[in-house]
Order: structure tokens, then sequence, then C-alpha cells
């Protein structure tokens, strides 16, 4: 089951439940979580917000925000005084996105989708600066690509992983960017492929091995990116392709499961 939380206003959204409160609770535990809870609502915080906010020093507000950033929860905008929420927001999010079932939901999805393309296709997720492929379903064509379900590849190696890539945050984006360029990977060039995804609607990657493949991505009821559908084959079928036409039953596909996500039941 999808489990979404609904955005509301931030003066209705209490920053604690009093009914739950522990009988022995430990305040720099508290200010902790009251501080990511307030992450949730402002995208910036200022040492002196949190201070103020928290009802503590600015050396205590400025132990609690280095404490949450050295595990990367937070993150430091350079020369500044200023906080954004870091990468593990992001990827705490998708966890609760994979606790769903998303598959149960898109597999009647994709195996239309192979039928129609008569390629294999699949969905997938991003995990950290990877994509992992969660499920597919195979074309009819005696020579296809294969199943790659359960595999993991680095994102920014194949267009599936592209695609995702490009739907990020810039701040959680950045991150996945100066990993991969102290790796050596050409990151201005990835840089000027991601716009052109994000231009085009969808991504598209060349393999040596003469396969090639499509993505776009999925998004949840809060227009938040929870996953892509790819379609792939051998290079020489989808060049004889009208690729457009591909994109257009990419993006058919993800709409459906789009729709069906924004049916199921929030808890």
């Amino acid at each position: 089951m999808m489990v979404v939380e609904e955005h509301a206003d931030a003066a209705e959204r209490p920053i604690v439940n009093a009914e739950k409160r522990p009988v022995y609770p430990i305040s720099s535990v508290g200010n902790a979580l009251r501080l990511l809870l307030m992450f949730r609502d402002e995208p910036r915080l200022r040492l002196s917000d949190v201070s103020k906010s928290l009802g503590v020093s600015t050396s205590t507000a400025h132990r609690l925000l280095a404490m949450l950033q050295s595990y990367d929860f937070v993150r430091q905008i350079e020369g500044h005084r200023t906080y954004v929420a870091g990468p593990v927001f992001v990827d705490l999010g998708l966890a609760a996105v994979r606790g769903m079932d998303i598959r149960v939901h898109a597999r009647p999805i994709l195996a239309d989708l192979a039928a129609l393309l008569n390629e294999t296709v699949h969905l997938a997720q991003l995990e950290g600066k990877n994509v992992r492929y969660l499920i597919g379903a195979e074309g009819a064509n005696a020579l296809r690509v294969t199943d790659r379900t359960g595999q993991v590849t680095p994102a920014h190696t194949s267009a599936t992983g592209r695609a995702l890539l490009a739907d990020l945050p810039d701040e959680r984006l950045e991150v996945i960017l100066a990993e991969l360029e102290a790796e050596g990977v050409d990151v201005p060039a990835l840089r000027v492929e991601l716009e052109e995804i994000r231009q085009r609607g969808y991504a598209l990657n060349f393999r040596p091995d003469d396969v090639a493949s499509m993505a776009t991505t999925v998004r949840d009821q809060n227009d938040q990116t929870v996953a892509a559908i790819n379609a792939v084959g051998p290079t020489s079928r989808m060049y004889q392709r009208d690729q457009v036409h591909v994109a257009r039953q990419l993006h058919a596909a993800a709409a459906k499961l789009e729709a069906v996500l924004r049916t199921v039941p929030q808890s």
C-alpha cells in the first residue's frame, strides 16, 4: 500500500503530538526531532531561526545543526548561516515509497506496454547514485533484451537512471554530481544531458552492445518523482521505430500508473 502524506498548511501541522509525549523525555533528542520537522515546512532555515523556534542558545542550535549535518540530514549553504534539507531526507522519502508495493500497481501496466511495443520494459527507482530495477516485462520478439529485475547499476550510465537524476531536487542532485566528479565522471557533459532530458521529457541511451533504451519518470499524488519506466531493445529495431511514438507510449504508461497511485488510500 502506498503511504503518502497529504500536504497541509504549516500552521495546521503540529510540531509535536502532545498526547504521545514520553514520560521521561530527552530534551536534546526532542530538540533534534523538532528541528527536523521544521525542515518539513521551511526549505531554508537560518541559525537564528532555529535558535528562536527551539528556544535554545545560538551555540546549542549550532551544535544541533552540526550533528544533523554530519549525518547528511541537513546541508549548510556555503558562505552563509543558512541550512537546507540534506540528501538523507530524499533517501528517506524514496525508502517510504519503496515500502509500498508499487510493483503490484505497475505490473499490469508494464505487461500492456511490453505487448504494445514488443520490447522489454522495466520499472525502476533511484537508490543514492544508483538505480534499481524493481520489475520488468518482456516482449515476444525472439531477439530481445533480458529482464533486469533486481539489478543495480550506476544511474548516470542508463536512460532510466538519467531520467531519475534529471528530476531530482537541486540539493540532492548536487551531492550526487560531486560524488561522480570525484570518481572521474564528466559531470559538465552529464549536466548538459540532464537539461536536455528535462526539455525533451524523456531520456535516451545507446549502449556499445547495440542496445538502446528510452525512459520517462512517474510522479506520485504530491508531484514527487518516485520511479521511472523504460523500454529497451536492440538498436536496430529502436532506430527503425519513431522515437516520438515510443516516448508517447512511455508517457501514457507513466500517466496510467500515476492515476492509479492517486487512488491509493493515504494513511
